[in-house]
């Protein structure tokens, strides 16, 4: 026969609500078996103590018990009364029926998923059941999964443009390719099934957040990429095509004759992608990058100035 619910949880039969939840949460934790691994006993205390809590928690079950209704374990004192076997109404029988204790379901007990925050894998199960004679007794509760393993990933703003794989090494020294999502932002997780610590009821899931890491050259502006691309001074009166970097390599680019510093051209589809699918534009800006001390380029532009009013729409 169970021991006792209160004598279980070490509170007075007296005790309100809050007394009883703060004994399950403090033995709970106590004997929790992601933290008894090696001390089967510990577990057995565990199931003990949440059946006790169960028990207690509803308030209907709680006073049946303070009446000699039901025992311990939430059958009735007195199985063959009022229709033997399995019978005499909703309660009746040895199995417990709808009403027979059924661990945390129905009432409103404690979230344990709340009580151990994320300490247990997040969400950790409730161990142990405690397996009744005669096809009656507790339901089993289903055992605990390992903790989930956080990880931070950092990449490259033209590997996420490009969403190439990266690879990531796990705490058990395993690598793996992970294949980066659409439309990602800096600070976008991934979630990995099973790998994450071992533990009885399975493996907990690794969380990978993703940090993108600044460029060399390009930065982020929405979808679009922006690169500032250096064009000589006879590039930029007569045009020219020259190479321009993208996330996937280097391309030919036209420059316009007369192109000025800060013209901007766009390339379709070489920016960041969305989660739709497309990707945005690459914005490539023109910077003319004029020779020092060159003086046959000083020479030819002797006696020579440009009388265009320049700043005329600044006001100045």
């Amino acid at each position: 026969m169970a021991t006792d619910p209160y004598t279980t949880l070490g509170v007075s039969r007296g005790a309100d609500e809050k007394a009883i939840k703060s004994a399950y949460r403090k033995l709970a934790k106590e004997l929790h078996p992601d933290r008894n691994k090696d001390n089967p006993k510990a577990a057995e205390r565990f199931s003990s103590v949440t059946q006790a809590y169960d028990l207690l928690s509803d308030k209907e079950k709680r006073a049946q018990f303070d009446r000699g209704e039901i025992d311990a374990e939430g059958n009735p004192t007195m199985p063959f009364g009022g229709g033997g076997f399995g019978g005499g109404g909703p309660r009746g029988g040895m199995g417990g029926g709808s009403g027979g204790f059924g661990g945390f379901g129905g009432n409103d007990g404690i979230d344990l998923e709340d009580l151990f925050g994320g300490i247990f894998g997040g969400g950790a199960q409730r161990g142990g059941g405690m397996g009744g004679g005669m096809g009656g007794g507790a339901r089993t509760r289903a055992a605990p999964r390992g903790a989930n393993v956080s990880y931070r990933l950092s990449v490259n703003l033209a590997d996420a443009a490009e969403l190439k794989p990266q690879r990531i090494t796990l705490s058990d020294g395993k690598t793996i390719d992970l294949k980066l999502p659409a439309g990602l932002e800096d600070g976008t997780q991934m979630r990995l099934s099973g790998k994450g610590e071992p533990g009885p009821g399975g493996a907990g899931d690794a969380i990978v957040t993703l940090a993108l890491q600044p460029h060399p050259y390009f930065t982020r502006d929405g979808d679009d990429l922006r690169v500032d691309l250096p064009i000589t001074l006879d590039e930029a009166l007569n045009g020219a095509k020259v190479k321009a970097p993208t996330p996937s390599g280097a391309v030919m680019l036209t420059i316009p004759p007369g192109s000025s510093s800060g013209k901007v051209l766009r390339l379709k589809g070489r920016g960041m992608s969305r989660k739709n699918g497309t990707r945005g534009d690459q914005l490539i800006a023109l910077e003319i990058v004029l020779p020092e001390g060159d003086a046959e380029l000083a020479r030819r532009l002797e006696g020579w100035s440009d009388t265009r009013d320049v700043r005329a729409k600044l006001g100045v």
